[in-house]
C-alpha cells in the first residue's frame, strides 16, 4: 500500500486475504515494528509460562495424591 496499491491488490500480493489485513490492522496497527516484535515475544514467553504452571501444578496434585497413600 506504500507503494500506492489498493487494499485488494496488495493482500493479494503477499498472498493473505482481505478479513486478515484488517484483523491485523486492528491488531497490530498503532504499533512500530519493534514494538510488534517485543509484543510476539512476550506472547511466547507468556506461553511458556503458562506450560511450565500448569506441568508444575500437575506434579503437585500428584505428589498429594500420593502423599495420601502413604497414611
Amino acid at each position: 500500500m506504500a507503494q500506492g496499491n489498493k487494499v485488494p491488490d496488495a493482500v493479494r500480493s503477499i498472498g493473505v486475504t482481505q478479513v486478515t489485513y484488517y484483523r491485523w490492522r486492528r491488531e497490530f496497527g498503532g504499533l512500530q515494528m519493534d514494538q510488534v516484535k517485543r509484543l510476539k515475544e512476550l506472547e511466547l514467553e507468556n506461553q511458556r509460562l503458562r506450560k511450565a504452571v500448569s506441568d508444575l501444578t500437575l506434579d503437585k496434585l500428584i505428589l498429594a495424591e500420593a502423599a495420601k497413600g502413604n497414611f
